[in-house]
Protein backbone atom coordinates (compact mmCIF):
# COMPACT_ATOMS: atom_id res chain seq x y z
CA UNK A 1 0.00 0.00 0.00
CA UNK A 2 1.33 3.42 -1.22
CA UNK A 3 1.43 6.65 1.62
CA UNK A 4 0.30 10.02 0.50
CA UNK A 5 0.66 13.28 2.54
CA UNK A 6 -1.10 16.64 0.81
CA UNK A 7 1.71 18.68 -0.71
CA UNK A 8 0.26 21.42 -2.72
CA UNK A 9 -2.58 22.92 -4.42
CA UNK A 10 -1.46 24.96 -7.40
CA UNK A 11 -3.98 27.43 -9.33
CA UNK A 12 -3.78 29.71 -12.47
CA UNK A 13 -4.36 32.83 -12.12
CA UNK A 14 -4.71 36.21 -14.18
CA UNK A 15 -2.61 38.08 -11.70
CA UNK A 16 -0.03 36.77 -9.68
CA UNK A 17 0.75 39.58 -7.82
CA UNK A 18 -3.05 40.55 -6.74
CA UNK A 19 -3.28 37.01 -5.77
CA UNK A 20 -0.29 36.53 -3.61
CA UNK A 21 -1.70 39.99 -2.23
CA UNK A 22 -4.99 38.38 -1.56
CA UNK A 23 -3.89 35.67 0.12
CA UNK A 24 -1.77 37.19 2.35
CA UNK A 25 -3.61 39.85 3.34
CA UNK A 26 -6.61 37.23 3.91
CA UNK A 27 -4.76 34.42 5.60
CA UNK A 28 -1.49 35.95 6.18
CA UNK A 29 -0.31 33.03 4.08
CA UNK A 30 4.27 33.45 4.05
CA UNK A 31 5.42 33.65 0.65
CA UNK A 32 7.95 31.12 0.00
CA UNK A 33 10.66 30.13 -2.47
CA UNK A 34 9.70 28.77 -5.75
CA UNK A 35 12.49 26.42 -5.68
CA UNK A 36 11.17 23.95 -8.56
CA UNK A 37 12.01 26.82 -11.36
CA UNK A 38 12.95 30.04 -12.24
CA UNK A 39 9.04 30.60 -13.82
CA UNK A 40 7.02 33.67 -12.52
CA UNK A 41 4.82 31.07 -10.50
CA UNK A 42 4.92 32.33 -7.11
CA UNK A 43 4.73 29.73 -3.59
CA UNK A 44 2.70 30.68 -0.57
CA UNK A 45 3.08 28.54 2.29
CA UNK A 46 -0.07 27.52 4.57
CA UNK A 47 1.75 26.03 7.18
CA UNK A 48 2.55 22.29 8.25
CA UNK A 49 5.05 22.02 4.69
CA UNK A 50 2.03 22.39 2.73
CA UNK A 51 1.45 25.37 -0.30
CA UNK A 52 -0.40 27.43 -2.14
CA UNK A 53 1.25 27.74 -5.74
CA UNK A 54 -0.07 30.55 -7.67
CA UNK A 55 0.49 29.88 -11.66
CA UNK A 56 0.25 33.56 -14.15
CA UNK A 57 -1.69 33.16 -16.38
CA UNK A 58 -2.82 36.10 -17.85
CA UNK A 59 -4.89 35.35 -21.02
CA UNK A 60 -6.55 31.94 -19.50
CA UNK A 61 -10.56 31.64 -19.26
CA UNK A 62 -10.87 30.80 -15.50
CA UNK A 63 -13.72 28.69 -14.89
CA UNK A 64 -15.25 27.77 -11.73
CA UNK A 65 -18.21 26.30 -9.59
CA UNK A 66 -18.16 25.94 -5.78
CA UNK A 67 -18.26 22.63 -5.87
CA UNK A 68 -14.42 22.54 -6.95
CA UNK A 69 -12.65 24.36 -3.87
CA UNK A 70 -10.32 24.09 -1.83
CA UNK A 71 -11.10 24.06 2.23
CA UNK A 72 -8.67 24.84 5.44
CA UNK A 73 -9.30 25.31 8.80
CA UNK A 74 -9.12 27.75 11.89
CA UNK A 75 -9.69 27.77 15.73
CA UNK A 76 -11.53 31.14 16.10
CA UNK A 77 -13.62 30.59 12.91
CA UNK A 78 -15.76 34.05 13.87
CA UNK A 79 -12.98 36.17 14.10
CA UNK A 80 -12.12 35.05 11.20
CA UNK A 81 -15.08 35.68 9.85
CA UNK A 82 -15.26 39.36 11.69
CA UNK A 83 -11.76 39.83 9.70
CA UNK A 84 -13.65 38.83 6.08
CA UNK A 85 -16.51 41.71 7.25
CA UNK A 86 -13.49 44.22 7.82
CA UNK A 87 -11.77 43.59 4.28
CA UNK A 88 -15.45 43.74 3.06
CA UNK A 89 -15.17 40.45 1.83
CA UNK A 90 -18.69 39.00 1.41
CA UNK A 91 -18.93 35.32 2.23
CA UNK A 92 -21.73 32.89 1.77
CA UNK A 93 -23.21 29.46 3.45
CA UNK A 94 -23.24 26.18 0.74
CA UNK A 95 -26.13 27.33 -1.11
CA UNK A 96 -25.38 31.07 -1.60
CA UNK A 97 -26.94 33.16 1.53
CA UNK A 98 -24.29 36.15 1.57
CA UNK A 99 -22.97 36.73 4.67
CA UNK A 100 -24.31 33.73 6.58
CA UNK A 101 -22.46 31.21 7.80
CA UNK A 102 -23.61 26.79 7.58
CA UNK A 103 -23.32 24.65 10.24
CA UNK A 104 -22.84 20.82 9.20
CA UNK A 105 -24.77 17.66 10.48
CA UNK A 106 -21.46 16.91 12.42
CA UNK A 107 -21.34 20.30 13.91
CA UNK A 108 -18.76 22.06 11.82
CA UNK A 109 -19.13 25.76 10.95
CA UNK A 110 -18.24 27.11 7.66
CA UNK A 111 -18.04 29.97 5.33
CA UNK A 112 -17.39 30.18 1.30
CA UNK A 113 -15.77 33.28 -0.34
CA UNK A 114 -13.95 33.62 -3.67
CA UNK A 115 -10.57 34.67 -4.28
CA UNK A 116 -9.68 37.81 -6.63
CA UNK A 117 -10.18 34.79 -10.02
CA UNK A 118 -13.47 33.11 -8.45
CA UNK A 119 -12.03 30.06 -7.20
CA UNK A 120 -14.09 29.17 -3.99
CA UNK A 121 -12.47 28.72 -0.54
CA UNK A 122 -14.06 27.56 2.22
CA UNK A 123 -13.05 28.28 5.64
CA UNK A 124 -14.25 26.36 9.04
CA UNK A 125 -13.63 24.86 12.00
CA UNK A 126 -12.70 21.40 11.81
CA UNK A 127 -9.36 22.19 13.86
Amino acid sequence: MHTFLFNHIALSVKDVDKSINFYQTVFQFEEIKNTASNSKTRWLSIGEGKQLHLIPRPDFEIKTNKAVHFAVSTINIDAFVKHLLELKIDYSDWIGSKNKDYIRKDGIKQVYFQDPDNYWIEVNNDF
